[in-house]
C-alpha cells in the first residue's frame, strides 16, 4: 500500500492496519502515516472554516463547517443517481439549507415544527434513497447547525452567498469524484419510489418527525442550545432499528465523560490555551475509531463555543442533558413509531 492509499483510510481502517504489521518498523511507519493524516486533516479543516469566516464573517464560520462536512463527504458517497440529476438535487438541497433553518427560527414553535419536518424529509428523500451512505450524517446535521447559528440581516445575506459558493464546491467535487460511474435513477425516480410501506420510507419520516418533535419540547422548556437535541435524534434514528440501543449507549456516557474532559481542561489549563479546545478534540476524533470516543471528544469543540454565554456549569450541563434527552428520545419515538405502524 502506498503513502497516498494510506492517507485515504478512515480510522477503523488505519488501525487495522497497524495492528497487522510484521515488524516493528513497519508498525511504526503505520503510525507515523496515521498521526501525519490527522494533523494534515485538522491542519486543512481549520483553515477551510477560518477562509469561510475572513471571506464572510466570523458569524458565518458554521457555513464553513457545514460546507466542509459536503466536501469531505461527497468525494466518495453518492445520491445514487445520474450525475446530472445529482446537481438538480444538490441545488434544492442547499435551497432548503439557505432558507429552512432561517424561515423556521422566525416562526412560531408550531411552525417551525412543521418547517423542520417538510424540510428534513425533503433532504432525505433527494439524499438517501441509499441508507448504506448515512448521508444524512452530513446534510441534516448541517441543516440543524445552520438552525443552531442562525444569523440575521446582512449576516444572513453573506450567509446565503457562503452556501452558495459552498454548493458550487461541493458539486464541482461530486461531478469530478462520480463522473465515470453510471446510474440508472433520474431525479424524478426519487420521488416516485417514495412509498410509505417501505422500510426507507419509514425511516425518512420517522427520522424528520423525530428530529422535528424534539426540538418542539425544547422549545416548550425555552431550553437553550436546541439543536444539540436535535443532533443527538438525528444521531440514534438508525435505519436499522436493532443498533440504535448501541448508539445510545455509546452517546450518552460519552457526552458525560466529554464533559468531565472539559472541565478539567478548563479549570486546569491555562486560559490561553482553552481557544484550542476544539482542535484538540478534533484530533481526539481523528484517532477514535468507535462511536462512544469519538462522542466524548466531539462534545469538546461544542462546550468550548457555548461556555461564552452559557458559562461553564451551563455548558456542560445542556450539552450532557440535550444529548441524553435526545438520545432517549430518538429511541422512545422509535418504539412507538414502529407500534404505530403495526397496528
Amino acid at each position: 500500500m502506498t503513502f497516498y492509499q494510506e492517507l485515504q483510510l478512515n480510522q477503523a481502517g488505519s488501525k487495522a492496519l497497524i495492528k497487522a504489521s510484521k515488524s516493528k518498523k513497519e508498525k511504526h511507519r503505520h503510525i507515523a502515516v496515521y498521526l501525519f493524516k490527522i494533523l494534515l486533516t485538522v491542519a486543512f479543516c481549520t483553515a477551510f472554516v477560518m477562509a469561510f469566516g475572513a471571506v464572510f464573517g466570523e458569524d458565518n464560520n458554521i457555513v464553513g463547517v457545514v460546507m466542509l462536512l459536503c466536501v469531505l463527504s461527497f468525494r466518495y458517497a453518492d445520491l445514487g443517481i445520474k450525475n446530472k440529476d445529482a446537481m438538480w438535487a444538490f441545488a434544492v438541497i442547499f435551497a432548503i439549507l439557505a432558507a429552512g433553518p432561517r424561515l423556521a427560527n422566525a416562526c412560531g414553535l408550531v411552525a417551525e415544527c412543521m418547517i423542520h419536518i417538510v424540510c428534513i424529509m425533503a433532504i432525505m428523500i433527494l439524499s438517501c434513497h441509499n441508507v448504506l451512505m448515512f448521508n444524512h450524517a452530513t446534510l441534516v446535521l448541517g441543516y440543524l447547525l445552520l438552525y443552531g447559528y442562525d444569523v440575521t440581516g446582512e449576516a444572513y445575506l453573506y450567509r446565503l452567498v457562503a452556501i452558495a459558493a459552498g454548493a458550487a464546491l461541493t458539486m464541482a467535487v461530486y461531478y469530478r469524484n462520480h463522473r465515470k460511474r453510471t446510474f440508472k435513477r433520474t431525479f424524478k425516480d426519487l420521488f416516485k419510489e417514495v412509498d410509505f410501506q417501505s422500510s426507507r420510507t419509514q425511516w425518512q419520516l420517522r427520522l424528520a418527525l423525530a428530529i422535528a418533535t424534539a426540538l418542539l419540547l425544547a422549545g416548550i422548556l425555552h431550553l437553550p442550545r436546541r439543536m444539540w437535541a436535535g443532533i443527538a435524534v438525528m444521531s440514534v434514528t438508525l435505519p436499522f432499528p436493532e443498533e440504535i440501543k448501541g448508539r445510545v449507549g455509546g452517546r450518552i456516557p460519552g457526552n458525560i465523560i466529554g464533559g468531565l474532559v472539559f472541565i478539567l481542561i478548563y479549570c486546569f489549563v491555562p486560559k490561553s490555551l482553552h481557544s484550542y479546545i476544539g482542535i484538540f478534540g478534533g484530533i481526539g476524533v481523528g484517532l477514535s475509531a468507535t462511536y462512544g470516543w469519538q462522542a466524548v471528544f466531539n462534545s469538546l469543540g461544542a462546550m468550548a463555543i457555548a461556555v461564552s454565554f452559557l458559562g461553564l456549569p451551563g455548558a456542560v450541563f445542556y450539552r450532557v442533558f440535550h444529548n441524553a434527552f435526545g438520545a432517549l428520545y430518538g429511541m422512545f419515538f422509535e418504539k412507538i413509531y414502529s407500534r404505530c405502524i403495526k397496528a
